[in-house]
C-alpha cells in the first residue's frame, strides 16, 4: 500500500488525469482498472472524475515495486543555460530565448532545450524538485519556433500555469508584440485575417477559405519603411502555427530570411550579404491586461528584451 498527499501543484485536476500523469510507464487501461479497484481517496472509493484537492489523501493499494514500475525513474531535466531572464518572481520567469533553440526536444534534439535548461535554472534556486513533484514540471505558457528569438512565458508553479495559459487563450489579457524585417514598402497599419490550414506531413500553413482552417488574426503596423524593406511591429491576436510569416506572405511582404515562406531571391542576397539563414522574427514585448485575483499585481505591467545584435546589423542595412 502506498499513501501520497496531494500538494497545490497536483490539486484541481481529476483524479485519472493525475494518475495518467503520474503513473506514466503503465497503460490507460491499468489505470482505469486501478480506479476501479486499487485506488481511494480520504479512504473512500473515489470515480475517474473526483476533482482533487491540495491535502487529500491517495492511497494506492500496490506496492513499492509496482509503483517505482509505474513511474519510471525521475531524471534531473538540465541543460547548459543559454536564455537571458527579462523578469521573474514567485510564480512567473519570463525568459529571452536566443535563435536556434527548441522549446520542447524532437527527435533529433532531447536534452538541449529551453524547457530543460529553465528547469535546471530552477533547480539550481532550489524551487523545483523533480524528485518530489508527482506531476508537475514548470513550463512554457507560449510558443515559438526554433528560429524567432525572444521572451517566453513559464509558468513556475501549476497554479500560475493554467492561469496564465488561460490568460493566453482569451487573447484580451496579454498581448504578444514582435518585430520583424519584411520585403516591400510596408506603408500603413493593417489587420490580417484569414483562416489557417497546417499540413501535418510538411509542417507548412497556408491560407485558406473561411470555411476552412482556424481563424487567424494579425495587426501589423510599419516602424521604419525603407525603399526595399521594412520594419515592422506584429500584434498575434492568435496563435496558430507560423501564422506571422504565412499572413505577411500572403499580404506581399515576405520575412527576409523566411525559407518557407519568403521571397527565395530576397534570402539569397539576405544569406550571401549578411549571412542570414532564417527568418527574422522576434517577440520583443509582452503587456498584462487587468488580471484578477493572485495575479492582479501584474496588471499593466510591460516586459520588453532588446533585439538580438545580428537583427540590428541587418536592420541597419537593410531599413535605415
Amino acid at each position: 500500500m502506498v499513501k501520497l498527499i496531494i500538494t497545490e501543484n497536483e490539486a484541481d485536476q481529476r483524479l485519472d488525469r493525475f494518475l495518467r500523469k503520474y503513473l506514466k510507464r503503465t497503460t490507460l487501461g491499468s489505470i482505469y482498472k486501478m480506479i476501479r479497484k486499487d485506488v481511494k481517496v480520504n479512504g473512500k472509493r473515489a470515480g475517474e472524475e473526483t476533482m482533487l484537492c491540495a491535502g487529500d489523501e491517495l492511497t494506492l493499494y500496490i506496492s513499492e515495486d509496482q509503483l517505482k514500475k509505474m513511474t519510471g525513474t525521475v531524471k534531473n531535466r538540465t541543460a547548459r543555460r543559454q536564455f537571458r531572464i527579462a523578469y521573474e518572481d514567485e510564480n512567473l520567469l519570463i525568459v529571452e530565448k536566443p535563435e536556434g533553440l527548441l522549446i520542447h526536444g524532437d527527435s533529433r534534439e532531447k536534452k538541449n532545450t529551453l524547457m530543460n535548461q529553465v528547469c535546471g535554472y530552477l533547480q539550481e534556486k532550489g524551487e523545483y524538485d523533480p524528485a518530489g513533484e508527482k506531476t508537475f514540471t514548470p513550463s512554457p505558457v507560449n510558443r515559438l519556433d526554433r528560429n524567432t528569438t525572444g521572451l517566453v512565458i513559464f509558468g513556475k508553479s501549476a497554479e500560475a500555469l493554467r492561469a496564465f495559459t488561460k490568460f493566453i487563450r482569451e487573447r484580451e489579457l496579454i498581448d504578444k508584440y514582435y518585430l520583424t524585417i519584411v520585403a516591400g514598402r510596408f506603408m500603413d497599419a493593417m489587420t490580417l485575417q484569414g483562416n489557417l490550414n497546417k499540413d501535418e506531413s510538411t509542417n507548412i500553413s497556408s491560407v485558406v477559405s473561411p470555411e476552412e482552417g482556424r481563424e487567424a488574426v494579425t495587426e501589423v503596423r510599419p516602424v521604419i519603411t525603407g525603399q526595399r524593406f521594412s520594419l515592422v511591429e506584429v500584434r498575434l491576436i492568435t496563435g496558430r502555427t507560423h501564422q506571422i510569416r504565412v499572413h505577411l506572405s500572403h499580404a506581399g511582404f515576405p520575412l527576409v530570411g523566411d525559407g518557407k515562406y519568403g521571397n527565395g531571391k530576397v534570402n539569397r542576397m539576405a544569406k550571401q550579404e549578411f549571412g542570414v539563414t532564417t527568418q527574422l522574427l522576434h517577440a520583443y514585448k509582452l503587456v498584462f491586461g487587468e488580471l484578477p485575483g493572485t495575479f492582479a499585481y501584474l496588471s499593466g505591467k510591460v516586459i520588453e528584451c532588446p533585439e538580438p545584435e545580428d537583427f540590428t546589423r541587418v536592420k541597419n542595412a537593410l531599413v535605415i
